[in-house]
């Protein structure tokens, strides 16, 4: 099993692309219908910590059924992100990093070190 060392994002849009194509549900997989799947399996995650106590990190990652739970909800929304970007010919790379540099921009270190507050109560 390969692992996120030594995984090319690259490869798992190619992994996505073939399992998607070779059920010939391309047809099916219009932005609007991925979007709305990823908003549907991004529920799902949060739907896992509804109501449930708020553990520890480390509680987490010793219950084994919670964490399979969680990877798979997160590869479901992770896999839809990556439909995304096939569709519309995203590099995700590129986003992440245009991204981060307006982010870090709008929330410099020096004023939001330590801080949880909403943007604009600051």
């Amino acid at each position: 099993m390969d692992s996120d060392e030594n995984t090319t994002i690259k490869t798992l849009r190619g992994r996505v692309h073939d399992f998607i194509e070779s059920r010939e549900w391309g047809k099916y997989h219009h932005p609007k219908e991925v979007a709305l799947s990823l908003s549907v399996e991004a529920s799902e995650l949060l739907e896992i910590f509804q109501w449930a106590e708020k553990e520890t990190v480390e509680e987490m990652k010793a219950n084994p059924k919670l964490m399979e739970r969680i990877r798979e909800e997160l590869a479901d929304v992770f896999n839809y992100t990556l439909d995304m970007a096939n569709r519309l010919d995203i590099d995700l790379t590129q986003a992440s990093e245009e991204k981060f540099k307006k982010t870090d921009k709008k929330y410099p270190v020096s004023v939001w070190k330590g801080k949880r507050l909403k943007y604009v109560k600051l």
